[in-house]
């Protein structure tokens, strides 16, 4: 089965140089950064935004979830917005809808995220990624955070 997803994931994301160069820009980031704010996940194990949080803190990273109907998701306190946490992030993952990108693209540039990343199903966002780029960040858009860390990062194993 892993061979059959790494084919894929090959495939798709060495389709084209503009392609092929962010995925090793992504493999270089993910080897580096430390803390990722999630914004948007859920306290339902059974959603994906839980599901990418659990598996990111699994891999070593600190993650800090950003929710403001919860108190705690995966063991640690949760933040009502970007701005209430007290530590600096390297990274924003977003789990909302497309239409709250800008609104949390201005929060993620006030905390100075060195990175911003748009999982898949969040959209693209022309504009932000300008705005981004001008502040010194990153924005990475349609790919999913812990699939690429899934293959770029985590050691083969049959497990």
């Amino acid at each position: 089965m892993r061979s059959t997803f790494t084919d894929w994931y090959n495939k798709k994301m060495y389709a084209n140089q503009e392609i092929t160069d962010e995925t090793h820009y992504i493999g270089q980031l993910l080897d580096q950064v430390k803390v990722i704010a999630i914004v948007g996940i859920s306290a339902k194990p059974t959603r994906d935004s839980y599901f990418v949080g659990s598996y990111l803190q699994k891999a070593g990273y600190t993650v800090i979830p950003v929710n403001p109907t919860a108190e705690e998701i995966l063991g640690v306190p949760c933040y009502p917005d970007l701005k209430s946490i007290p530590v600096a992030v390297d990274v924003v993952n977003v789990f909302r809808k497309p239409q709250d990108v800008p609104d949390l693209i201005i929060q993620a540039l006030e905390i100075k995220a060195t990175h911003i990343w748009l999982q898949l199903g969040v959209g693209t966002h022309r504009e932000q990624e300008i705005k981004a780029k001008k502040a010194g960040s990153t924005l990475i858009q349609n790919r999913c955070i812990k699939v690429d860390h899934q293959f770029l990062i985590r050691p083969n194993s049959n497990n």
